[in-house]
């Protein structure tokens, strides 16, 4: 497993257990004692580091290699239900942009998603999770197919940003994003949001509208990335973490102002440590946040959710 600074002083922990259980296979000496002591010191350690995140240690956690993917959310969800769609009827597939029709137990669901790769080649391959204005078309095209047969949507969000190449913007990268934000505040069936990974930008938000919205414990959802507001701001990538914390970016932050609903609880050191657990987690909170929905008619559905809209931003000085 990969560590990051912050997570250094776990790190020697563990290779101090590690060591500890060799000895104690590799010769006679006891060392149950010892062991336990440092188990103990390992939890204690971890709870005081995580307990005490800064914002920009939390965008570093969102960002982990080993940090599970769209894709691997869908798979452990849906198991083999899952059925992908490729292509937006118009110019071509886009790798960044991934949808589907999946089950969580009988229930169908139409499952939308930013896919980041997990080593050089992938991440050519699905340019990074920045995804190009046919990949927000083929979303809004999968979108429209489940509210033809009242199936509902499920999008997860995990994108440093929409692509900021010459070419999207030339077939319409502005339009393709602001025609998904207005389609999605009308569409006749639930849409829940949840942001696994990176929120930003209107890359995220393309395809973010969501009559429930929710993030995972060590996310961020915000208008630019701390490294990007930093360089605009202070011709530097330096100020990156005054950056992280001045944009109020977290899930904690985003709750308080009442832009996401609610925040899904993370294992102890990131959704990467225990994958199955998080999953469960997710799949939960679906099946939930759908119960919530599912009686609702379509017009009260799209009633509510531009209330919900209308309300954000409201402010008492």
């Amino acid at each position: 497993m990969e560590y990051l600074e912050f997570e250094l002083p776990i790190k020697e922990l563990e290779d101090q257990l590690e060591k500890c259980q060799v000895i104690g296979e590799e010769s006679d000496v006891d060392v149950t004692q010892t062991c336990k002591q440092i188990e103990k010191k390992l939890v204690a350690t971890k709870k005081e580091i995580y307990k005490n995140l800064t914002a920009w240690q939390r965008v570093q956690l969102s960002r982990h290699p080993d940090r599970p993917y769209t894709l691997d959310y869908i798979r452990a969800i849906c198991g083999d239900s899952f059925l992908e769609l490729h292509g937006d009827r118009g110019f071509k597939d886009d790798k960044a942009m991934i949808g589907g029709l999946g089950k969580i137990g009988d229930q169908s669901f139409m499952f939308i998603g930013q896919q980041k790769g997990f080593n050089t080649k992938t991440r050519q391959y699905r340019n990074f999770g920045m995804a190009n204005p046919e990949g927000y078309r083929k979303a809004l095209r999968l979108m429209k197919s489940a509210e033809k047969f009242g199936i509902p949507v499920v999008t997860l969000l995990d994108t440093p940003g929409a692509y900021p190449g010459l070419e999207a913007e030339e077939r319409g990268q502005g339009e393709a994003i602001a025609r998904n934000i207005l389609e999605m505040t009308r569409l006749k069936v639930p849409i829940i949001t949840i942001v696994i990974g990176e929120g930003a930008s209107g890359g995220a938000l393309g395809i973010g509208v969501g009559d429930k919205i929710m993030m995972l414990e060590n996310t961020w959802y915000s208008v630019i990335s701390p490294e990007s507001c930093s360089s605009i701001l202070w011709r530097s990538w330096e100020y990156k973490e005054q950056a992280a914390e001045a944009l109020k970016l977290t899930a904690n932050d985003m709750k308080k102002m009442k832009i996401v609903d609610d925040i899904i609880k993370e294992p102890l050191g990131g959704a990467h440590t225990d994958r199955d657990t998080t999953f469960k987690t997710v799949s939960d909170a679906i099946v939930k946040a759908y119960d919530e929905f599912k009686n609702l008619s379509p017009k009260d559905l799209v009633n509510k959710r531009i209330e919900k809209y209308s309300e954000m931003g409201v402010f008492k000085g």
